[in-house]
Order: C-alpha cells, then structure tokens, then sequence
C-alpha cells in the first residue's frame, strides 16, 4: 500500500462512527460496579474478611470454580470496597493481588516473594541472593508497622505447579515470624481437585474457609452481557439475537462469562473492521471461529517438544493420506525420524500413546480407543483442527522443533 493510500485509510478510520462506546468493559480486567447472579458469594467473602478492619487476622480463604465463574472479578470488587472504607478510616490495611499464571511473577518461590516485597515499595535483585534471606526481607517489611496484609494469589494451581507447594506452606506460617502485623491469603484457582493434591499440612491451613462458584446459566449470561453492552456500545448497535447467541455459545462452555465478553467484544471488533453498522449475529460466529483459532495456537505454542513433535508426526501424516483416519504405530514411526532431526530422546510408544491422549483432551486432535482383537488395542486418530489453520500450526511446530 502506497504512503498516501495509508494516509488516506488512516483518516477514513478516524472519521467513521464507531460502534464502541468504551471497549474496556468488555475486557477481563474491568471490574464492574454492580455483579449480577454472584450476590450469596459477595456477601460469604464480605463476612469472611469484614475482621481485616478492625485489624484482625480473616481466616485463609480458597475460593475455586470453572473459568469464568466470576471469581477474580468478585474478589476484586469486594476488595476495592474495604480498600475504599480503610482509606477513608485510616485502617492499616494492605491488598495486594497478585495473578500466579503471569510470567516472572511466581514460577519460583524467590521470584513471588521478591514481588510482594515490590509491593511494599522496596527492591531487591531478580536473582542471587538465597531465599531465607528474601524471606527475612519480606517479613521485616511487613512489621515494620501495625497493620494487616490481604494477599490475594489468583490461580494458585500454577503457582505450585512451577514452584511447588512448599511456598504455600511457608506463606502460611508467616504469621508465626510477625509480631506487629498478621496476613491471610485468599487462593483463587480453576482447577476443583488442586486442593486435594497439596500437602495436608498446607491444605488444613490454606482453605480454612472454601466457596465454589457455580457456572452461570444461559439467562444468567444474557444478563451480564446486556449489562456490559449498555455500556460498551452505542445505543442500538446490537442487532437482535446477537446477544442470545453469545450466551449460547459461553453456556455450552460450562458457563464461561469471560468467554461471552471476549465473542462480544471480537464480535464488534470485526464489524467495525468490515465497515458494518451494526453486530450481526453472523459476526458472533466469526468471532468464534476467530477465538477458536487462536486459542488453539496459542496451546501448541506452549506445548512442551515432546507433545509438538509428537503432533507434528500426526500433522505431516494426514497431508499425505488425505485426512482418513490414523493410528498410534504409524504416529511413533514418523515421530521417530523427527526426533532424530530435532536431537529429541525418542519416548517409548506407549507414552506416546498418552500424550495422543492428552492432545484428545486439549481438543486438537480426536482419539478413540479401538480394539485389534488379539493384536491389542490401537487408537484412532483424527483431526480437530479445522483445515485453513493447519498450515500455520505446522509452521509454529517447525519452528519450535527448529526444523525451519
């Protein structure tokens, strides 16, 4: 596109009417001033942590529930109301939220520890000095004053998934170190059972209390998403239905509202882009389609090699058999050969039997289970993955596998 071309593009951009009114409402991070359908939850973590204000030590909160559910945004609101109350009081009282899942932030105990103690205004290196030391750091930090320190860690599971449990069992002995301050820790997480697979020691304090977020409904979706678009749109943008079938698509996702908002806002996004005047319901089934997508790619990218050579070997082998279905032998003979370019450890074929099975999971590929009789029993593969993105999920793994 030549200079003036762009120009010009640019200025049309600027002078057509939008169909936004604030995008932000419709992203995850908002959080709104009113949460529908969440009331029983608001006023259980309300009365839970309504001690923090008269600086008494809440007890340790673990809230879990599907994506979606409304737990971040919950915590956040409730939150933000006793942080608005302590202000206005004078109360010590600290938040501090902290999401586990963001890199550098807890894929080692040293690293979360350094970040809470950046909360509290102070600095230390990003690596080198031993953890004890970190440690004596942050307790220090916290009782130099009277006060009470709420730390909120959403999606706890990663945290212990890159660092272990044992951070959590030294979180939740740092009361026993402070003489002027107390803290409680609220967990947030996604996964139902996590709790179950942690250190008993841990687990008996950690979830002294526990809520479970149910996943929204239809008619509960419709409601929530007709309260955003109020405000993330220009009136009568929406046509009729569209907002239906965005909360049909979330509720077939186990209820997922962060789901809705994404279809709505991408929705918009790819009106505006094709010049329409309004959301149509066929600009929701792009938006899927869209989202789909890339969240497909964006499960590949961060698979770990053994599981991207292994879908590499399935992705190579149904261009060449014109998409009939495959099975795990002739799967581990090509994986095999990549290994073999890639200076991969070639696995045995039985667990790479499971990481097809794990790829079924994730939704990218489809596996059943079919019998040989006497031979044993083989899998059968299929495709997940529509055809227009196989291309660009080849591409991802050849460069990942460094095969480019």
């Amino acid at each position: 596109m030549e200079e003036n071309n762009l120009v010009d593009f640019f200025t049309a951009y600027l002078e057509k009417e939008p169909l936004f009114k604030n995008k932000s409402v419709l992203q995850s991070n908002f959080t709104p001033e009113t949460i529908p359908h969440r009331e029983e939850q608001i006023k259980t973590i309300a009365n839970i942590l309504a001690p923090a204000l008269k600086l008494e030590k809440p007890s340790n909160l673990f809230i879990y529930g599907k994506t979606g559910t409304g737990k971040t945004v919950t915590i956040k609101f409730v939150a933000k109301n006793i942080e608005r109350i302590a202000k206005q009081r004078n109360i010590p009282l600290k938040i501090i939220y902290l999401n586990c899942k963001l890199k550098k932030i807890a894929d080692t105990e040293y690293r979360l520890a350094a970040r809470i103690i950046r909360e509290f205004g102070h600095e230390i290196p990003a690596t080198g000095l031993p953890t004890d030391e970190v440690y004596k750091t942050l307790f220090e930090l916290i009782d130099e004053k009277k006060q009470l320190v709420l730390l909120i860690l959403d999606e706890i599971d990663q945290l212990v998934k890159k660092s272990g449990d044992e951070v959590l069992y030294n979180l939740t002995r740092v009361n026993a170190e402070l003489k002027n301050s107390q803290i409680s820790i609220i967990g947030i997480s996604n996964d139902l059972i996590f709790i179950d697979h942690i250190d008993p020691r841990v687990k008996s304090s950690l979830s002294e209390e526990e809520i479970v977020f149910p996943p929204y409904n239809a008619i509960q979706l419709q409601s929530i998403l007709l309260q955003r678009a109020e405000k993330a749109f220009k009136p009568n943008v929406l046509e009729e239905g569209v907002i239906e079938k965005c909360a049909a698509y979330a509720a077939r996702e186990h209820g997922d509202a962060r789901r809705a908002l994404e279809l709505l806002r991408v929705a918009g996004e790819i009106a505006e882009r094709q010049n329409d005047s309004k959301i149509k319901i066929e600009h929701i089934d792009q938006a899927e389609e869209k989202i789909e997508k890339d969240r497909i790619l964006d499960i590949v990218k961060t698979q770990p090699k053994q599981h991207q050579a292994t879908l590499l070997a399935i992705l190579n082998i149904f261009n060449q058999t014109n998409s009939r279905p495959i099975f795990t032998g002739e799967v581990y003979e090509l994986y095999k050969q990549i290994c073999l370019k890639t200076s991969l450890r070639p696995l045995t074929q039985r667990r790479i039997s499971d990481i097809i099975s794990e790829l079924d999971m994730l939704g990218i590929i489809s596996a059943k289970v079919i019998s040989k009789g006497r031979y044993g029993r083989t899998r059968e593969i299929a495709s997940a993955i529509s055809p227009t993105t196989q291309p660009k999920i080849k591409a991802i793994l050849e460069e990942a596998l460094n095969l480019k």
